[in-house]
């Protein structure tokens, strides 16, 4: 007689309740569908996958575990929410992952009532589950609020800022610390997870709590000296007592692969647990996919790929990227100046810093996950004579603002900011965007503040910044492939606070500032082709302005358009305030600023993004038609 094969059990599973009537012995079943499916999703979309494909059965036991949504679960970054979305509704979607009006890339309240705090920057999760926590407790709710970290993640102070808060307020926090950057190895296996049953457990805690509160009354330097006596002890076994030291009960490290490790502790810590408790799981980054396994990076973030080999989709670029020419660059700058050093923030490949610690890996620093410290550090060198360049992206360059201010600005000291990933980053979403660099450096006094139309102009730029030694000074350049310009041997110096003009003509002036020049360009010949003479420039410097090009601009044009890939605030505010002060609005010159909407817009690609607002070839020149009423233009360019 014909078995009929059975029905997966993912086909089950919608939604966590349905994965709480399973027996824990199907789980096992239950992961390798959920690896399976992943796996299939992302070879279709690209996407995160080597953090997700290692936190499967953590995520799994967690579910079953705990009454989600009801109990929160916040995920760190949200690289590895990806197993959570399958199992939280999202299954039928899955394959929407980082597509124009499909599923995010990371945790989005918006999305799933699943998704209780939207993660897409590291080391947020503990303080967002400590308020859920504190409001549980305020509100009288019967809540378990769990936080799933990385260990790299845990570089970052605000991650040890709220350790260090929830222990104090005894709260009741479950810290879950993913650490993938170590293989299974026997500190996890066995006697390891004993010792996590056995000290999650109601017996061991009850002791606890009872030698505490004995001690206590027996006097405050006895309850200090036996508890650390103990606590010490113990962490010798379990290595927790850094945790301990900051009020958290510590368990582990246990294998985060094996549901017989993980399910008795977590329930273990459901049941008797009242203050806040870190369990140490251990996982391996790309499990069950063994081109993950093997990779260097484990698959961190990839692109389509073939699921049988595992060989990502490589499109040949037409030109190098930005992110490269800025690399070589440096390099070659360094060569030749024995001061400059590179600073990234847990980011060497994605800044192309790795090039410069290749060639020099004394003179390249990786911080890790902690762009506070990286901008002080960077500021610390600069007082030393040195010249550093912090190399960060766009939208993590925003986590360290105060220290931009005080550390580097007020004291004039010359740090180089090169700030990878300016404008929209496409399938990364507003998370990940570089809307906010100009506004918030140009409104800084003393700073220099650049942005690169092309590549050839990145590599002017990075010769400049490092023969700048006046105070701090940035240059901006977006992801991806630059536009095919012919490259020069060494970037020239530029003269600050000095543009240039591209195209003359006498009725439109397009004042472009970065890599929108070329839409600016193409722009030109269109206007050109309906009568209306342009004249297109390249600002170079949101700051200081070219005060004399802006002046003639303005003199010589009926109308002005200002355009930039960055927010409200940037560049044409500074030009705003600029034609204001000086009078140039009363002639009647008619000016419009493009700028990316104030909206958060939704992950797309580039070009589609940069459509929708406007900042393309066709909405430069939808811009001066509706300025000048060419409404019959518009319809037929439209």
């Amino acid at each position: 007689m014909t078995q009929m094969p059975q029905t997966p059990l993912l086909d089950r599973v919608q939604y966590p309740s349905d994965l709480r009537k399973l027996e824990d012995r199907e789980l096992p079943q239950l992961a390798r569908e959920v690896r399976d499916e992943m796996i299939d999703a992302v070879s279709r979309t690209g996407g995160h996958l080597g953090a997700g494909l290692g936190v499967v059965e953590l995520t799994i036991a967690i579910h079953s575990v705990f009454d989600t949504p009801n109990d929160r679960l916040i995920f760190d970054v949200g690289h590895q929410c990806y197993p959570h979305k399958i199992l939280t509704g999202r299954r039928d979607r899955i394959r929407t992952l980082r597509q124009e009006d499909g599923l995010s890339g990371f945790t989005r309240r918006a999305e799933s009532e699943y998704d209780p705090f939207g993660a897409a920057h590291s080391s947020t999760s503990i303080s967002a589950g400590l308020g859920m926590a504190v409001a549980a407790e305020l509100d009288k709710t019967d809540r378990r609020v769990i936080a799933v970290i990385g260990d790299g993640a845990m570089s970052a102070g605000m991650a040890y800022e709220a350790l260090n808060n929830a222990g104090a307020l005894d709260a009741r926090l479950i810290v879950i610390l993913n650490d993938n950057d170590m293989s299974i190895a026997p500190p996890t296996g066995a006697m390891s997870a004993y010792l996590a049953r056995l000290a999650s457990g109601r017996t061991y805690i009850g002791f606890r709590d009872f030698g505490k509160k004995l001690t206590a009354y027996l006097g405050k330097k006895v309850d200090r000296a036996i508890t650390r006596a103990v606590e010490h002890a113990r962490g010798y076994v379990t290595g927790g007592t850094m945790f301990e030291e900051m009020g958290f009960y510590h368990i582990g490290p246990i294998d985060g692969h094996s549901f017989e490790h993980l399910l008795p502790v977590l329930r273990n810590v459901r049941d008797n647990a009242q203050g806040p408790v870190l369990i140490h799981v251990v996982t391996q980054k790309g499990k069950g996919y063994p081109p993950a396994e093997a990779a260097a990076d484990k698959y961190h973030g990839v692109n389509k790929f073939d699921v049988i080999t595992g060989a990502q989709t490589k499109v040949k670029p037409n030109a190098p990227s930005y992110t490269s020419v800025f690399a070589d660059a440096l390099v070659q700058e360094a060569t030749l100046d024995e001061k400059i050093v590179g600073i990234t923030a847990a980011m060497p490949n994605g800044t192309g810093l790795d090039k410069l610690q290749e060639f020099f890996p004394k003179r390249c620093f990786d911080v890790g996950i902690a762009e506070q410290h990286a901008v002080t550090f960077a500021a610390g060198l600069a007082a030393e004579g040195y010249k550093p360049f912090a190399a960060l992206y766009s939208t993590f360059l925003q986590r360290a603002y105060d220290q931009v201010v005080h550390d580097v600005a007020i004291q004039g000291l010359p740090v180089r900011f090169p700030i990878d990933r300016a404008g929209f980053v496409g399938a990364d979403g507003p998370t990940h965007a570089g809307s906010f660099d100009t506004a918030f450096l140009a409104t800084l006094p003393g700073f220099v503040v650049m942005a690169a139309a092309d590549e050839a102009e990145l590599k002017h730029m990075v010769r400049t910044a490092a023969a700048y030694d006046l105070g701090p000074i940035s240059f901006r350049y977006p992801r991806g492939e630059g536009v095919g310009v012919d490259l020069p041997e060494r970037g020239q110096i530029l003269e600050i606070g000095k543009g240039r003009v591209m195209k003359q003509g006498s009725k439109v002036a397009l004042l472009s500032f970065g890599t929108r020049l070329a839409d600016s360009l193409a722009a030109a010949e269109d206007l050109d082709a309906a009568g209306l003479s342009t004249t297109v420039a390249d600002a170079r410097f949101a700051k200081p302005l070219d005060h004399d090009l802006i002046r003639q601009l303005a003199a010589h044009h009926e109308i002005l358009i200002t355009i930039e890939e960055g927010s409200v605030g940037g560049f044409g505010s500074q030009v705003m305030q600029f034609l204001a002060n000086e009078g140039l609005l009363d002639s009647g010159l008619k000016i419009r600023s493009l700028v990316m909407p104030d909206i958060w817009m939704e992950q797309a690609k580039p070009e589609a993004m940069n459509a929708r607002a406007g900042l393309d070839r066709a909405g430069i020149v939808q811009t001066v038609f509706r300025a000048l009423g060419h409404g019959r233009i518009v319809e037929a360019a439209g």
